[in-house]
């Protein structure tokens, strides 16, 4: 007896490699299908920031502060959190593709170096209790961003070579 794929059944109850392969198969299919759902997500929010920051631009336009530096730096702020959100889509597209981990990994870094840039970016001393945790906080921003392009660099130099 077979089913629609043409592969045999075997009987209920047992405890064989097919049966395991079969749970295994399904539950691949419902990952793949989670990790679709996750790229709907990201893509949607995706367009809402992009709507989001284009009436925040509309706003500050009009109300004439568009020219206002710490208005600038919020739409910097916005854009590179969408790149961001583009970068995880990306990464998700990426493992439902099932690409080459190179791929994945330098889009992960990618991800990681535009979140600290973003940090770097929007940091302000005045938000931190004392300047002592500011420094350390600018200090770990700038030791985490040395080390993403390190990664990246080591990436794209070697990794051809390593695949080989």
């Amino acid at each position: 007896m077979t089913d629609r794929r043409d592969e045999p059944l075997e009987p209920e109850g047992r405890d064989t490699p097919f049966a395991s392969s079969r749970v295994a198969d399904m539950t691949n299919r419902f990952v793949h299908a989670v990790e679709l759902v996750a790229a709907a997500v990201f893509a949607v929010l995706f367009a809402i920031g992009v709507v989001d920051l284009m009436i925040q631009i509309w706003q500050a336009t009009m109300a004439g502060r568009i020219t206002d530096p710490l208005v600038v730096i919020g739409f910097i702020d916005t854009g590179l959190l969408l790149l961001i959100i583009v970068e995880v889509y990306e990464t998700v597209i990426a493992y439902t593709e099932e690409s080459d981990t190179r791929r994945i990994v330098r889009l992960v870094i990618y991800t990681g170096v535009i979140a600290m840039v973003r940090k770097a970016i929007i940091f302000r001393v005045g938000e931190y209790a004392t300047a002592q945790d500011a420094l350390f906080a600018a200090v770990a921003y700038t030791v985490l961003i040395l080390g993403l392009v390190a990664l990246l660099t080591v990436e794209r130099r070697y990794g051809t070579r390593l695949s080989d």
